[in-house]
């Protein structure tokens, strides 16, 4: 921008002295071209002074501006950083915390697959699957019923023939007393559902199970429906759920045998339902005979109230009579005391002067 501003002013100090040529002689000329030089040299170094001192004030200015826009700059690429370095922070705890808490779940996945596989080595043993299907039986009663609810289920209870029921259970009518017995046909059920063993082995499986289940229906029929002392039902306890499904779903010939001879399959969720449909009904007796004892206390007070207005009553018409009476008295009492004021204001000295006179 310098250059052209010189290059420019140079031009016209040329055109300058070529008019000067043309109307002056050589000294005067050469004076006006000293003069114009000098005033020249002096203008362009003020014109430098001032565009450099500009310069200067502006290229400051611009310098100033650009530290203040870095800076700002700086300020907001700090906290950019900051806001997503404590994201990230936390993003890294959340993923450290879920992955604390997987692997917790996976602990525990890994000794419930322990604990099962322990369970399934207990129940081979056919006691010890007896003993697990009476715990499992008295945990469901005492759920629904709660601890030591005599009267209306007992454990282990010996019937008048000396079979002993897992259970038995005071239902109302027309249910009546009714025998829970748990059974656990569990070995051949898992023949017969193990894929790693032929079809045949299998097949021989299903039908020895089968016949457990019906040596088991047989069992309870003729030993816990006892005519008399118990209900012409029982309930055949199955304390896992994967059998009574297997039995619902493929064997209906063993729900209808079962039902044929009063014997209900349950299993612990279904055996949940029923007892807690019996215990609403016992409280619903049960709220019934309060009622009941609460209608006649009512129909006493009744009577009783019947009575008190009664003889409220007849207090009522006594106090009224008495009231009259009362009243009556209250008259002749101011009779007799007007007569006494009308004796008490006789002068007896002005009656006998009247009877003298007369």
């Amino acid at each position: 921008m310098l250059y052209v501003i010189l290059g420019i002013l140079i031009f016209i100090v040329f055109l300058l002295l070529l008019l000067l040529l043309k109307g002056k002689d050589n000294s005067d000329l050469t004076e006006r071209i000293g003069r114009f030089d000098t005033n020249i040299t002096k203008e362009i170094g003020e014109f430098k002074l001032y565009f450099s001192s500009d310069l200067r004030k502006d290229f400051e200015h611009l310098t100033e501006l650009l530290e203040k826009k870095m800076n700002d700059l700086n300020d907001k690429v700090n906290e950019r950083l900051d806001d997503n370095f404590q994201k990230s922070n936390k993003t890294f705890n959340n993923i450290l915390e879920r992955l604390t808490k997987i692997d917790e779940a996976q602990k525990k996945i890994d000794g419930l697959s322990t604990d099962i596989v322990s369970l399934q080595s207990v129940l081979t043993d056919k006691k010890t699957r007896g003993i697990f299907g009476e715990v499992n039986l008295n945990y469901i009663l005492t759920s629904v019923f709660g601890e030591n609810a005599k009267g209306i289920y007992e454990i282990q209870h010996k019937l008048s023939n000396g079979f002993i029921a897992d259970a038995i259970l005071y239902a109302p009518s027309p249910l009546g007393t009714i025998c829970i017995d748990s059974k656990f046909p569990l070995e051949n059920y898992q023949r017969m559902t193990d894929k790693t063993l032929s079809k045949e082995a299998r097949d021989v499986a299903e039908k020895q199970f089968k016949k457990d289940v019906r040596n088991h229906i047989d069992a309870i029929s003729s030993k816990y429906i006892v005519p008399g002392e118990t209900a012409s039902e029982a309930i055949l306890f199955l304390p896992a759920e994967a059998i009574f499904a297997e039995i619902n779903a493929y064997h209906a010939d063993l729900i209808k045998e079962a039902y044929n001879k009063k014997v209900w399959i349950t299993s612990p969720t279904t055996l949940m339902s029923t007892l807690t449909t019996i215990s609403m009904i016992l409280k619903n007796i049960e709220r019934d005979k309060y009622a009941k004892v609460i209608h006649e206390e009512l129909n006493k007070l009744s009577h009783e109230f019947a009575l008190y207005k009664e003889r409220w009553d007849k207090l009522s018409r006594s106090i009224d009579t008495v009231s009259k009476d009362v009243k009556d008295i209250n008259i002749t009492t101011e009779k007799i005391t007007k007569r006494f004021d009308s004796i008490q204001s006789v002068n007896v000295e002005e009656l006998e002067n009247k009877q003298k006179d007369s």
